[in-house]
């Protein structure tokens, strides 16, 4: 009985573990402001954002397979398709506490319209944002609002709850283990790859 109870536990444990992987959430302190390239959030897009002079694609019309690999320590994914580099791009990983796991992986889905099932906004009937940011599992949800998920287009899953998606680039690690990287990378990425496509994180 004692091991059914562990085991029933350490299950629950890995599962919830998981479901706060998937959600990816953004850090609040730099959530209202402007990012590099990425899916912003609200307001008008600042000036003085810094700007993405990293990322560039020229993988079309290239053959070979496909593969990335991502270096934490400098914030960028490269892309190569047999063996030559088509592709670099800017990116923002897991922060401190929450980082992007490092190892040997592959992709093992992929899904065009992600969205974040703990992460998001409160909203109202005609999705007017009333409390921004929030997590389901920690603010509570004020009385005639809904819970809308934050997209993550491009979602290329990885391991466990962690994938490559477009998403906020501040210019540092700053996700829940997350890949982020700006738009069009992402779409570029996520139409290249395939179900299987190496994938390589190292420090």
């Amino acid at each position: 009985m004692t091991n059914s109870y562990f085991r029933l536990a350490q299950g629950l444990f890995c599962s919830a573990t998981l479901l706060a992987l998937t959600a990816c959430d953004e850090d609040p302190s730099i959530a209202q402001t402007q990012y590099l390239g990425g899916v912003y959030g609200t307001g008008a897009v600042s000036s003085a954002a810094p700007q993405d002079t990293v990322s560039y694609w020229d993988g079309d019309g290239v053959s070979g397979s496909p593969s990335v690999k991502i270096k934490l320590s400098e914030q960028k994914a490269y892309f190569y398709k047999g063996g030559e580099l088509v592709g670099v791009s800017q990116l923002s990983t897991g922060r401190e506490g929450t980082g992007t796991p490092t190892g040997s992986y592959k992709i093992i889905q992929k899904d065009q319209d992600h969205v974040s099932n703990l992460y998001g906004d409160y909203v109202d009937e005609a999705d007017n944002v009333i409390v921004p940011n929030v997590g389901v599992n920690k603010d509570p949800k004020p009385p005639g609002t809904r819970f809308k998920g934050a997209p993550m287009p491009y979602f290329m899953r990885i391991v466990g709850g962690v994938g490559m998606h477009a998403g906020y680039l501040p210019g540092y690690a700053a996700s829940h283990g997350c890949i982020r990287m700006p738009e069009f990378m992402a779409e570029n990425f996520f139409n290249a790859v395939s179900n299987g496509t190496p994938v390589t994180i190292t420090n």
